[in-house]
């Protein structure tokens, strides 16, 4: 079999920042790695940054974590499903025995199901330590399957993946249940920084958000998602940060929320599904692991630590963007004009 060359083209990166992150995963200040071929995106995220740095810094709070794999198996009716199903929701501790023999950092934490016909549709959820989880989930799964049809001889397999999970797919389980880091930012910007740093008011922002973010989705059928453009963001951090860009589709699922609390903006960004690691697939590469190291989530702390600390990052780093550009589509012709001036 002939040997394929394996390219490590460039991709154009920046480091944008410092921005000024606060809460209970870190407080400081960070610059933040960014590769992207939208280069109007650096200048971006970085007004949002220096705007954060004026501030008390965007609060960031790690809500859950979790990785799923949903497995498929199938009984001769929906009765017999059900009374399978009930023992093996049950026998909870028994499955992570077996989990146990997989990896000494997944943990099954839940389990999620729908009976569809003869058919159920069984979610496993772990916390994966620092790893993003994808194979190690599925490594776990490939354990519990057998486990399961020994002790169930009534069930038979199906799948090794049920779409249930539901991975890079555009989903509203995701959303509900959670899949990766769960993660909210906040922000408090007052009038005058508004005005003299974003060139817009409170009143303005929110007034945009409501009628882009949430009405402007909702026409347009949006699954649980009312943003402008986390995508821009999360792929830039992503392959700076050695992560699978496929995940871009379920993390930019999120929300934005935006109020005028006294004559200051409050300022929000509900990021669900940031499916991310500091270790495993995707690291190794020289400049994956310098990013990783500059972002501090290479150092030595309890498992998982470091992966909570890189998607509380990652949550600070979609806001600034998003922020920037809420604000600029609340003037005529700003963003037009900053695209033709940084793009031509």
């Amino acid at each position: 079999m002939k040997a394929h060359k394996i390219s490590q083209a460039p991709i154009p990166m920046r480091t944008v920042g410092p921005i000024k992150i606060c809460g209970s995963v870190l407080d400081e200040k960070i610059s933040v790695p960014l590769a992207t071929y939208e280069t109007p995106l650096w200048p971006s995220v970085g007004r949002g940054a220096r705007i954060s740095v004026l501030t008390e810094g965007i609060k960031t709070t790690v809500i859950d974590e979790r990785m799923s794999r949903s497995i498929l198996l199938e009984a001769d009716d929906a009765y017999e499903a059900l009374q399978a199903l009930n023992s093996i929701k049950a026998r909870m501790d028994e499955i992570n025995a077996v989990v146990a023999k997989s990896s000494r950092f997944a943990k099954l934490i839940d389990m999620n199901s729908q009976i569809v016909a003869n058919m159920i549709y069984l979610r496993l959820e772990f916390t994966t330590g620092d790893a993003s989880g994808h194979n190690m989930v599925t490594n776990a799964a490939d354990k519990i399957i057998p486990w399961l049809l020994t002790e169930y001889p009534q069930l038979r397999y199906s799948s090794i993946s049920g779409n249930y999970c539901s991975d890079k797919k555009a989903t509203a389980v995701n959303g509900i249940l959670g899949r990766g880091k769960y993660v909210v930012c906040e922000i408090l910007i007052s009038r005058e920084l508004c005005e003299r740093r974003l060139k817009t008011t409170p009143e303005k922002v929110v007034d945009l958000n409501i009628k882009k973010n949430l009405i402007g989705t909702m026409i347009a059928g949006g699954l649980r998602s009312a943003n402008a453009h986390f995508a821009n963001m999360l792929l830039a951090f992503y392959l700076a940060t050695g992560q699978d860009a496929a995940n871009i589709i379920e993390g930019s699922q999120g929300i934005v929320h935006a109020e005028v609390r006294g004559d200051d903006l409050y300022f929000s960004c509900t990021l669900p599904n940031l499916i991310m690691g500091s270790v495993g697939n995707g690291k190794g590469i020289d400049f994956v692991e310098e990013n990783l190291a500059m972002l501090g989530c290479k150092e030595e702390r309890e498992s998982g630590a470091n992966a909570r600390r890189l998607a509380a990052i990652c949550a600070a780093t979609v806001l600034c963007g998003e922020l920037s550009l809420l604000a600029a589509q609340t003037n005529p012709g700003e963003l037009m004009e900053a695209h033709l001036k940084l793009e031509r």
